[in-house]
């Protein structure tokens, strides 16, 4: 049993003390070269991991100007319009922060931006960037791996890169526990913790994962030192919980449900009753569903004849049915597809106690839940356990 962290690519918010000096954050600047109309504000409570807009503004001359009432210490998101990813994410150590960024052609990413009023902000943005740096070595080695394979080189220069990449590993483990170990913010801690665990959790990116202990050994310095602040003493229960009671669906009777596949047709989890079904959890705007879907697609056709099937059940966003059927087009997912395209206000998200994406649950034919959260070679490791 893994402890669940979800992936917070600039999703994750958390609370802390707060100051009675100040009643409010704001959060302004410039864009360049944007051609987006409006900007947004986003709060991401510990909660629920939902967003929630807090405000909104017409971007005008390049300039924008955001403000919300001061709440424990969190992180906020920027989007602007309707773009998937946030355009960048802060925290509200200090009252007032400014965030530039400079575009280049339509790319909803930022070419550059910069942070400034806050420190922890600029912490976050510089652990995210060594990490996505070093990440990015990983992909290369693996890449030039792969096509080395296909040449034919010989295995030691394939298993060479292969411990290259997993030195990588080593070294962005490292990092990561000593920028958490540097951190006097709490959201920033935590943020730092679920973004290395949900990153090492998927098998595709080679990282080592932290055992349970040490996810609890650093929520657990982090409560001791933050012992009001109640988000921290949130996180510090629910994982006590886990530790103790293993929490998961396993063994239990997945909850049915209806949804609407990509024609309007209702779909019914029951009506799978009498096969292996992989109720799959993705969505088009979440960028680790896309790189897991090949594995889904190779199990797909690797089982399919065997009494099994999937139900794919997207979280996209209202009014981006586009986006979500483009999705399953360009990412070839031939088995039934269902979404309400109510984004993490979908029913079906307290209904698995969805904490983050992707994930899935694989249900037998009677209905009970045997195994969750299969990703990479556990996908395929489980089903030949169970269908051949």
């Amino acid at each position: 049993m893994k402890l669940k962290f979800i992936l917070p690519v600039l999703l994750c918010g958390l609370l802390a003390c707060k100051k009675k000096d100040r009643d409010y954050f704001e959060v302004s600047g410039t864009l360049t070269n944007s051609k987006a109309k409006m900007i947004y504000l986003e709060e991401i409570p510990i909660a629920t991991m939902q967003s929630i807009i807090v405000d909104s503004s017409e971007i005008r001359n390049g300039r924008y100007t955001l403000k919300t009432t001061m709440r424990e210490s969190t992180i906020y998101n920027l989007r602007l319009d309707q773009n998937a990813y946030p355009l960048a994410s802060v925290l509200n150590d200090e009252p007032k922060v400014t965030v530039h960024a400079t575009f280049k052609g339509d790319n909803q990413f930022a070419e550059t931006y910069e942070v400034k009023g806050s420190e922890a902000s600029q912490q976050m943005k510089d652990f995210m960037v060594s990490f996505n740096n070093k990440l990015q070595e990983i992909f290369l080695n693996d890449k030039r791996a792969d096509s080395l394979g296909k040449a034919g080189a010989s295995d030691s220069t394939i298993v060479a890169l292969q411990q290259a990449s997993s030195r990588i590993g080593e070294e962005i483990k490292k990092m990561a526990l000593e920028s958490i170990s540097r951190s006097k913010n709490p959201a920033l801690t935590l943020f730092q913790l679920g973004y290395y665990q949900s990153t090492a959790n998927n098998p595709g990116f080679r990282l080592p994962p932290l055992t349970n202990e040490e996810v609890q050994a650093i929520v657990n310095k982090v409560a001791s030192e933050y012992p009001t602040h109640e988000g921290v003493a949130g996180i510090k229960a629910l994982i006590d919980k886990q530790m103790q009671t293993g929490q998961g669906m396993i063994g239990q009777s997945a909850p049915d449900f209806s949804l609407p596949d990509v024609k309007g047709n209702t779909i019914k989890l029951s009506s799978f009753r009498g096969k292996f079904v992989l109720v799959d959890f993705w969505a088009s705007w979440c960028a680790p569903c896309r790189q897991e879907n090949p594995n889904v697609v190779a199990a797909w056709q690797k089982f399919k004849n065997k009494n099994f099937d999937i139900l794919g059940v997207s979280l996209d966003r209202p009014g981006q049915k586009d986006a979500w059927v483009k999705a399953i087009k360009d990412d070839k997912l031939e088995w039934t597809q269902v979404s309400d395209l109510q984004f993490w206000n979908s029913p079906v998200v307290p209904l698995y106690k969805i904490s983050g994406i992707p994930y899935n649950v694989l249900v037998n034919p009677e209905g009970k839940i045997v195994a969750e959260n299969l990703r990479g070679p556990s996908l395929d490791s489980k089903l030949s356990e169970i269908l051949n």
